[in-house]
């Protein structure tokens, strides 16, 4: 079986629905958060050549697409996702890796981040040379935060000021010299006892919340 991965155009259109469809039903399948994109939005960025996508033989099988924020200064891959037919071959890494490379060369002077809540996607940026960092030094730009007001966690973002969440921050600096391997290498026990101790903090400070309501 042959994939390819490649820049999106116009002829990739009918492939929008389904995209949002399956980025829809794996989030509900991990019971995780997911700010939810429509069809015509994704359709713009393909227009634009701000995605990627990944064909099978003519199906659709995986698509990434990337936002930029405050005029080029920060750019962030949104999206990523592997139809269930094609899961277990390392697409994603593949998809991921192509549109590294490619917002690389499309905006040479961005910094590169990300926030998710899965141990997968943070494994592969962790390998691209990511490193986790505080959502203070992310973008201010609250065109990008309002785009979680779909998500599950929205409340709990906003009760932070847009500084904490369940998902982990991590950025890629192009200006810093990088290493090999990564100056912060992964570590998946670490990150999901990291993941494990927000969810209790927050799971805590609700209860107290709702006890005192209550009274």
């Amino acid at each position: 079986m042959k994939i390819s991965i490649v820049v999106t155009q116009e002829e990739h259109f009918k492939y929008a629905q389904e995209i949002c469809d399956t980025i829809e039903s794996s989030a509900l399948l991990r019971g995780t958060g997911i700010a939810k994109r429509t069809p015509e939005y994704i359709q713009k960025k393909m227009s634009n050549g701000d995605a990627m996508i990944a064909l099978a033989d003519g199906k659709f099988a995986g698509f990434c697409y990337i936002e930029s924020w405050e005029h080029g200064k920060f750019v962030a891959h949104s999206g990523l996702i592997v139809h269930p037919d094609y899961r277990s071959l390392g697409l994603a890494k593949k998809i991921k890796s192509k549109v590294f490379d490619y917002s690389l060369k499309r905006y040479p002077d961005a910094k590169i981040f990300g926030i998710t809540t899965g141990l997968a996607v943070m494994k592969i940026n962790s390998e691209l040379g990511y490193k986790p960092v505080p959502f203070s030094e992310l973008t201010t730009d609250p065109s990008f935060w309002a785009g979680c007001k779909t998500c599950t966690n929205f409340e709990i973002l906003q009760s932070k000021q847009n500084k904490m969440c369940l998902c982990t921050g991590m950025l890629y600096d192009p200006k810093e010299k990088q290493k090999t391997p990564p100056k912060h290498p992964f570590n998946e026990a670490v990150l999901s006892r990291l993941k494990k101790i927000k969810q209790a903090l927050f799971l805590n400070k609700l209860l107290s919340f709702i006890f005192l309501f209550k009274i």
